[in-house]
């Protein structure tokens, strides 16, 4: 088994091993993951955080021993940047900007001075939303986990992440996680609402705010109302999501 981490801003993880496939998640700096399969050009991995599998470009990871891996896995001391942009520094004095959310862990493979603002621990339920905000507006990106470009769980998950706290990548997924509420009125800023298409598959999530209101990545990341119906868009005054589930995940 060998084991990889990523040293670049972002990289694309594929569904398939080439540029063509599809874009199913993420890698930010610091993110550590087991190399399942590794070919000449590609190599197929499960990302430590998340337990997501997909396909990245050889060039775009270093391979690390298992004693880093495993150290990074029960590491207390990786911080998690706060800024939409930040910088590291490597040697030579080599810039690499961070994009929001990224790992900043202490291990030797990696030698950088980090430049920003950064998150350590878990931090109060009520900030989830406060980092969901400074997502507004970007451009909805399937597989994204950026201000330049997110997806639904993908917005979910990092600014959970940001604040100390573990969701798995796809609201499906996400939606076994934590304890079903049975009313909106039960909720609070920071829980999620899972949302179901026509076949009942749960493929879209957001998160509560205060008034019912909801955060989530729909064309870009927006604030909507939500009732017992769904997600009521005022600008094109219709729903555009059905409810499925409230889930209170801590």
């Amino acid at each position: 088994m060998q084991y990889g981490i990523c040293h670049l801003s972002v990289v694309s993880v594929r569904n398939i091993s080439n540029d063509t496939g599809e874009m199913t998640t993420q890698l930010l700096y610091g993110e550590h993951f087991k190399v399942l399969e590794r070919q000449k050009k590609w190599s197929r991995i499960r990302i430590a955080f998340d337990k997501a599998e997909g396909w990245i470009n050889n060039h775009q990871y270093l391979l690390i021993s298992e004693t880093d891996y495993e150290n990074l896995n029960t590491s207390k001391s990786t911080k998690i940047t706060t800024d939409l942009v930040s910088f590291i520094t490597k040697e030579h004095d080599i810039l690499i900007p961070l994009i929001l959310g990224s790992f900043i862990p202490e291990t030797p493979c990696l030698k950088h001075t980090h430049e920003g603002g950064c998150s350590f621990g878990q931090n109060d339920k009520e900030n989830i939303v406060n980092t969901a905000l400074l997502y507004l507006n970007a451009p909805f990106l399937w597989g994204g986990k950026t201000p330049f470009g997110i997806d639904s769980s993908g917005l979910t998950q990092m600014s959970y992440r940001t604040n100390g706290y573990k969701l798995s990548r796809n609201a499906s997924e996400q939606a076994v996680q934590g304890e079903a509420l049975s009313f909106i009125e039960e909720s609070e800023a920071g829980d999620l609402a899972f949302f179901d298409n026509p076949d009942g598959i749960i493929d879209h999530v957001g998160i509560i705010m205060k008034n019912n209101y909801i955060i989530h990545s729909h064309g870009k990341v927006r604030i909507d109302r939500l009732d017992h119906t769904g997600i009521f868009n005022t600008e094109l005054k219709n729903y555009t999501h059905k409810l499925r589930v409230i889930k209170k995940i801590i």
